[in-house]
Order: C-alpha cells, then sequence, then structure tokens
C-alpha cells in the first residue's frame, strides 16, 4: 500500500481460522472507531485487540515462515530487495 510492504496472512491457517480472526479484527476496528471520539481506556483495549487479531493471523509478531527471509513488514518497498520489483508496480509510480 503506497509503496511499502505488508505482511499478508498466514496461509497456514485453516479457512475456519481465518475467517474467525478476519471477523475479531473487523470488530476490533469497529471498537476503535468507537471509542476514538473519547479515547481513553477504551480505545487503548481496542486497539490492543486490533493487534491480537493481527499477531493470530501472523500480520504481525513472530514470522510465520521458516526459509530464513528478512521481516520487511511497514518498510518502504524501495528501501529493500524489493526495490526492483515494487519500481514496475502501478503504485509505486504515484
Amino acid at each position: 500500500m503506497r509503496g511499502r510492504l505488508w505482511r499478508t496472512t498466514n496461509p497456514a491457517l485453516s479457512e475456519d481460522r481465518r475467517a474467525a480472526l478476519m471477523s475479531d479484527l473487523g470488530r476490533a476496528r469497529a471498537a476503535v472507531n468507537a471509542a476514538r471520539p473519547e479515547g481513553g481506556p477504551a480505545l487503548t483495549k481496542a486497539r490492543a485487540e486490533v493487534d491480537a487479531a493481527k499477531v493470530a493471523l501472523g500480520e504481525r509478531g513472530p514470522v510465520w515462515w521458516t526459509d530464513g527471509a528478512l521481516d520487511l513488514n511497514r518498510h518502504m518497498a524501495r528501501n529493500t530487495p524489493y526495490a526492483d520489483w515494487a519500481a514496475r508496480r502501478d503504485w509505486a509510480k504515484g
């Protein structure tokens, strides 16, 4: 997204588990949006729930792959070994 690399969901998750975690993530994101105007403990709790869902999905936290590849999550693609690949993408030109 906008030139950043983002980690994908762990493909080893079963479809049922992935769907349940995506549902949890959606509810947590809605809770963040609802809590944002007041802030405080409710917002902190909602953000923690988003993080927990993303970790369970494999999008944050320990890497789920075993080939020793670097975790370049959130890095600008142009600053990684994928710079040439990124330069050929439409999103990289804007």
